[in-house]
């Protein structure tokens, strides 16, 4: 069984920094392609970044290009999203996801749970 769980949410300042994690469990962690979107009141949920380790590629929403950095430790199957520079607008709901596939084509096949990140001015 897939399992994504995220942490790491919480409630900061403007212009602070916030690091979520992913621990994955129950595939192949190096077999798809990692993903994080986010949800904010409102608003439909929408792609932040990807990590594919097979293809060594990473890749980032505009809005959030030199803030935000993925990364994964494969050793403990865990994807990261460092998030430096925050705004109010980062504040949103934080999911986790596997690609369906093991190059970043922004398709999910299963999510985590959600961590809330609250971004206040």
């Amino acid at each position: 069984e897939v399992q994504l769980v995220e942490s790491g949410g919480g409630l900061v300042q403007a212009g602070g920094s916030l690091r979520l994690s992913c621990a994955a469990s129950g595939f192949t962690f190096d077999s798809y392609a990692m993903l994080w979107f986010r949800q904010a009141p409102g608003k439909e949920r929408e792609g932040v970044s990807c990590l594919s380790v097979t293809a060594n590629t990473t890749s980032y929403a505009d809005s959030v290009k030199g803030r935000f950095t993925i990364s994964s430790d494969n050793a403990k199957n865990t994807v990261y999203l460092q998030m430096n520079s925050l705004k109010p607008e980062d504040t949103a709901v934080y999911y986790c996801a596997a690609d369906r596939h093991y190059y970043c084509s922004g398709y999910p096949g299963s999510w985590g749970q959600g961590t809330q990140v609250t971004v206040s001015s």
